[in-house]
């Protein structure tokens, strides 16, 4: 089958990049959120900022999407055993599983630090 819009297919690295600002901003804001927290939370939430900010620059994309798949998935699996202990629905914690994954798969995209090989 024929694409409907093949033109569009020259934008195919800006995708990526969407993905990338989107999740960049989701785990900004989780990262914040678990810093503000006693414990052990803070360490954690360093970490989710630090990434954060590497997926905006496009910095170690690929890292940093390996790091944010190793989170989303034991948030996911969390997630599933007790639903109580983080409040959020399991879709966003697969939602945010497969941006990471695709992230992983595809690179960082436009408008990164990255430059693939």
């Amino acid at each position: 089958m024929l694409n409907p819009f093949p033109d569009l297919l020259i934008y195919s690295t800006f995708a990526p990049f969407v993905l990338r600002v989107v999740l960049g901003f989701v785990y900004l804001d989780l990262g914040l959120l678990n810093v503000k927290k006693e414990g052990n939370q803070k360490l954690l939430g360093l970490v989710e900022v630090v990434g954060a900010v590497m997926l905006f620059l496009g910095f170690y994309t690929q890292i940093a999407a390996m790091l944010f798949i190793v989170i989303g998935a034991v948030s996911f699996y969390v997630e599933y055993k007790d639903a109580s202990i983080l409040k959020r629905d399991i879709v966003f914690y697969l939602l945010v599983l497969a941006i990471s994954i695709s992230l992983l798969l595809t690179g960082a995209g436009a408008y990164a630090k990255d430059l693939p090989l």
